[in-house]
């Protein structure tokens, strides 16, 4: 076990038996990523992604417009993520785990989280449209983050930091 920033624990290794691009092994209770239409007009889709206890991302879409919420995913640097790239393609709104920046990432990987500087080369492949990078370490303070929204607005204009009480409308 390793103390995370906020003082909990995790399991940074991949269970035995893992299957390909998996920080985890197989599941207890397995994950399926069907499309889902919970109501009429709204479809739903998930894809896997990669975690130490597996994760989910979800594509909501409604009335001609979608938003992604991409979070608990760890990227292989150089190798962009094709289920997270094919779930938010051409998004209104992607929201991305961007818990560290590139320079932080080697010192933690396999905790499965990424960077927003990640989130910006995924947004670029799959044309989605605005990014919100959000699950910020919590040892960034605010002068941090406004450093990181600063850079990414340079790097990819229209991109947002999330904040508490943001509301995103696609």
């Amino acid at each position: 076990l390793i103390a995370t920033p906020t003082g909990s624990t995790t399991r940074p290794l991949p269970r035995a038996g893992a299957r390909e691009g998996s920080l985890a092994g197989p599941s207890p209770h397995p994950v399926t990523a069907p499309e889902r239409t919970p109501r009429s007009g709204v479809a739903i889709r998930t894809a896997l992604l990669r975690h130490p206890n597996d994760a989910t991302g979800y594509r909501i879409e409604f009335g001609g417009r979608s938003i992604c919420y991409v979070t608990d995913t760890e990227h292989i640097p150089g190798k962009p993520d094709r289920n997270v790239i094919d779930l938010v393609r051409d998004a209104d709104i992607f929201i991305y785990d961007s818990t560290f920046t590139d320079e932080e990432f080697p010192r933690f990987v396999k905790w499965g989280h990424s960077t927003w500087q990640e989130g910006i080369r995924l947004a670029d492949a799959a044309a989605a449209k605005t990014l919100v990078i959000f699950h910020h370490d919590p040892s960034h303070d605010d002068s941090v983050m406004d450093e990181i929204a600063a850079a990414a607005e340079q790097m990819r204009p229209g991109t947002l930091v999330a904040r508490e009480g943001m509301v995103l409308r696609p």
